[in-house]
C-alpha cells in the first residue's frame, strides 16, 4: 500500500515533468549551492530545440513586471498541507446537492482544488476588488505554508482573515493588487476546461493592468471580448473631472480561443432586459419538414472585399427549380433545364464584377435544406438562409438597462441593505447563459453576495439546465455598526450563504426538483499531525505504525474529504455511509472510492470491502487490528480485486 500525500502538488515539479517529456534530451544534473547533485534542464539544448530567440538576463525584451512578481510565481507553485473541512450544519441538502460553497482564502482554496477540478470548470466569473483606494486585498505571504501562516501571531484575525486595506497612499498600491490577482488567475486557468472561459468585472482603476496580466496568464491570442456594462446610466457625479462614468468593464478570455464559440442569448430575454440594445427581431416565421424556421439574411456576402479575385471559390451561380424547389450550385452562365440561374450580386466597388457568396458549393449541396428562395420586387428571386434556432441572437458587447443588484438582494432580506453594489443576477445570467453548455461547472472565487450562485440556480430553473456552482469567499468580519451585524450575521460568508438559501427556497417553490442546495466547506490546516509529513522523527513499532498521525479534533468526514482532494475525486460526489462488519465505511461516487477510518480492522472487513472492487480503497495507517492483518492486506486485495489502488493515511 502507498501512503497518501495529503498535500497539494508542487506545480513547479509538474511543469518540470511536462518539459522533460517534451525534451528528454534537455534533462541533466548539476550541483546546487550546497553541493548536492540535483536534476536540471540544459538551456543550451532547449535553444537548439526551438526556433525562436531565447532572451535571458538583462537583454531587452517586451515584458510586464512589478516588484515581487518572481516571489509570487514561486508561491503559486509551492504546495500546501491544508484541507477543506465540511460544515454540514451550514449546508443545505448536504447529501444530495452538487453545489459547493467554500469559506476561506481563495488562494489556498484554488490550490486545494487543483486535483479535483483540474480542467473541469467551464466558466469562471469573478468580481475582484477594483483597487479604488478603499478596497481590501489579500496579504499573501511569500515564505510560509498555510499552517505556519495561520498560526503566526497577529497576522490573521480570529476567523483567519488575511485581508488588509489597500489605501492609495500605500507605496505598493498597484504591486499588492497585481500580486493578489496574478497568483489567483494562474491557478484558476488550470481549472478551466479546454473550451472554458473566464469573465472578470473591473473598472478603470486597474483595467490596463488586469488586461496585461490576463494576456500573460491566458495568452494574448485567447482574448475574446471586452464588454461594456452600463451599470449607472445617470453617471457617477463625484468624479470631479471629465465626463460622468456610466459603465464598467467585463473582460473575457478563453482557455483556448480555437475552441471558443459564439455567445448567443435568448431573444425574449435580450429584448426584455436590454431593450436599448436589442430592438426589432420581427422574423418571418415559416415551417417545413424539419420544423419551424425564420427567414434569415441573404446568402451573398455584403462586404465588397470578397469578390471573384479575393474569393474565387465563392463566386459561382446558384440554380433554383421553382417547381421542385431544388437548389444546386453551378458555373456562371451554365444552362440547366428547369432551373433559374441566380447570379451573385453585382459588386459596386468599380473594379470587380461580383460579390462572393457566404456558402461554398459543397455546403450548398449538403445543406440546401437550410436555404430558401423567395420572389423579389424585380420579378426575380433572392436566396436566403433558414434560421432553425431563431429564438436566440448573438450577444453584443454592450450590456444596457441592467443596473447593480441592490433591489434584488434587498428584496430577499426584507428591504434591508446588506451589500454595497452587488452584481446583478441578470448580468450574470446574460454572461453565463451565452455559453451553450447547460451541464457545466461555474466558479466564482470572489463570491461576495453570492450573485453567481443565485444566477446559476435561476438559469437552471428557466432552461432546465444542470449547471453546478463552486463559490469561494473569505469569511471577512462585518463591522459591528452594520445592519447585517445587528441582524445576527457575523461574516460576509454568513450573508452570502443566507442569500443563496433564500433565493433557492424561492425558486424551489415552483420547481421542486431544482438543486438549490450547497455543501459548505472551510479552508483549514491539515487533518494530519506533523509526524505524518515527517515519519522519520517517530519511532515506528509495526508495519502500519502504532503512533496516531491524525489530529484529535478531526472527524471521519474531515478525513474523507481530504482524501478526496488528494485523489482528485469531486467534492460534490455522492457519499454513502454504511456499516461493514461493525465498521463505518464510506462509499464515494458509487463505490469508486471506499474509505474506512475505524480502528481494529480485521481480515473480514478487508475481504468484504475487497469484494466490492473499488478503484481506490483507503484506511488509516494505524487501523489494522494486528500485524497479521497488515501482512495479509495486500494478499487479500491481490486475490479478490487486484486492480484496486490501495492507500493509507
Amino acid at each position: 500500500m502507498d501512503k497518501l500525500n495529503m498535500q497539494t502538488e508542487n506545480l513547479a515539479d509538474k511543469n518540470y515533468e511536462v518539459l522533460s517529456k517534451l525534451f528528454p534530451n534537455a534533462v541533466t544534473e548539476t550541483v546546487d549551492k550546497d553541493g548536492n547533485i540535483v536534476r536540471a534542464i540544459d538551456a543550451d539544448v532547449l535553444r537548439n530545440e526551438i526556433s525562436c530567440v531565447v532572451v535571458e538576463g538583462k537583454e531587452e525584451r517586451y515584458q510586464f513586471t512589478w516588484p515581487d512578481k518572481k516571489k509570487t510565481m514561486r508561491m503559486i507553485n509551492a504546495p500546501v498541507q491544508g484541507t477543506l473541512r465540511p460544515l454540514s450544519e451550514k449546508s443545505v441538502n448536504f447529501d444530495s446537492t452538487e453545489n459547493i460553497y467554500i469559506e476561506g482564502d481563495n488562494l489556498e482554496a484554488l490550490k486545494l482544488l487543483q486535483e479535483c477540478y483540474l480542467g473541469k470548470v467551464k466558466i469562471i466569473y469573478i468580481d475582484p476588488p477594483y483597487n479604488t483606494g478603499n478596497d481590501f486585498v489579500y496579504a499573501d505571504d511569500f515564505s510560509e505554508d498555510a499552517d505556519s501562516y495561520i498560526a503566526r501571531s497577529g497576522q490573521v484575525d480570529e476567523v483567519g482573515n488575511r485581508l488588509v486595506k489597500n489605501m492609495d497612499s500605500n507605496g505598493r498600491f498597484h504591486t499588492d493588487w497585481l500580486n493578489m490577482m496574478y497568483s489567483r488567475l494562474k491557478l484558476a486557468r488550470n481549472l478551466l476546461t479546454e473550451d472554458g472561459y473566464i469573465f472578470i468585472s473591473i473598472d478603470d482603476n486597474e483595467f490596463e493592468n488586469l488586461k496585461k496580466i490576463c494576456n500573460e496568464v491566458f495568452g494574448e491570442g485567447n482574448y475574446i471580448n471586452h464588454f461594456a456594462w452600463v451599470s449607472n446610466i445617470t453617471g457617477r457625479q463625484i468624479s470631479g473631472r471629465g465626463a460622468a462614468k456610466t459603465w464598467e468593464s467585463v473582460l473575457v478570455y478563453a482557455k483556448d480561443a480555437l475552441n471558443a464559440a459564439e455567445f448567443n442569448i435568448d431573444i425574449s430575454f435580450a429584448k426584455e432586459k436590454m431593450p436599448d440594445t436589442y430592438k426589432g427581431f420581427n422574423k418571418d416565421i415559416r415551417k417545413d419538414d424539419r420544423g419551424e424556421f425564420a427567414v434569415g439574411d441573404t446568402l451573398y456576402n455584403h462586404n465588397r472585399k470578397f469578390n471573384e479575385e479575393t474569393r474565387p471559390n465563392l463566386v459561382f451561380s446558384i440554380f433554383y427549380n421553382p417547381e421542385t424547389e431544388e437548389i444546386i450550385p453551378g458555373d456562371i452562365g451554365e444552362k440547366k433545364e428547369g432551373f433559374v440561374e441566380l447570379l451573385p450580386h453585382a459588386n459596386g466597388d468599380g473594379v470587380h464584377k461580383y460579390h462572393a457568396w457566404r456558402w461554398s458549393r459543397n455546403k450548398i449541396i449538403n445543406e440546401s435544406y437550410d436555404l430558401i428562395v423567395l420572389p423579389n420586387s424585380k420579378n426575380g428571386y433572392e436566396i436566403y438562409t433558414r434560421i432553425r434556432n431563431f429564438n436566440t441572437t448573438l450577444l453584443k458587447d454592450l450590456i444596457t438597462n441592467i443596473s447593480n443588484g441592490d433591489t434584488e438582494v434587498q428584496k430577499l432580506f426584507g428591504g434591508k441593505k446588506y451589500f454595497d453594489y452587488p452584481k446583478s443576477v441578470d448580468l450574470l445570467k446574460t454572461l453565463i447563459g451565452a455559453i451553450s453548455d447547460k451541464d457545466s461547472i461555474i466558479m466564482d472565487f470572489f463570491s461576495g453576495s453570492g450573485t453567481t450562485a443565485h444566477s446559476v440556480m435561476e438559469l437552471n430553473a428557466e432552461d432546465g439546465g444542470n449547471r453546478k456552482f463552486i463559490m469561494v469567499q473569505i469569511p471577512d468580519e462585518l463591522e459591528t455598526k452594520s445592519v447585517a451585524y445587528k441582524d445576527g450575521f457575523r461574516t460576509l460568508c454568513d450573508i452570502g450563504e443566507e442569500r443563496i438559501k433564500k433565493a433557492g427556497f424561492s425558486l424551489q417553490s415552483s420547481n421542486k426538483t431544482l438543486d438549490c442546495g450547497f455543501r459548505v466547506f472551510k479552508v483549514d490546516s491539515s487533518n494530519m499531525k506533523d509526524i505524518y509529513y515527517n515519519p522519520s522523527e517517530v519511532q515506528q513499532t509495526s508495519l502500519f505504525g502504532m503512533a496516531d498521525n491524525i489530529k484529535e479534533d478531526r472527524s471521519a468526514e474531515d478525513l474523507l474529504f481530504q482524501v478526496m482532494l488528494d485523489l482528485g475525486v469531486l467534492l460534490s460526489s455522492k457519499i454513502e455511509k454504511e456499516t461493514v462488519v461493525n465498521k463505518e465505511v464510506f462509499s464515494v461516487a458509487d463505490g469508486f472510492l471506499i474509505a474506512c477510518f475505524d480502528s481494529d480492522i480485521t481480515d473480514d472487513v478487508v475481504k468484504e470491502i475487497a469484494q466490492r472492487k473499488p478503484y481506490y480503497v483507503v484506511f488509516r495507517d494505524s487501523s489494522m487490528a494486528n500485524d497479521s492483518v497488515a501482512t495479509n492486506f495486500d494478499q487479500i486485495f491481490q486475490s479478490i480485486s487486484p486492480d484496486t489502488v490501495r492507500k493509507v493515511l
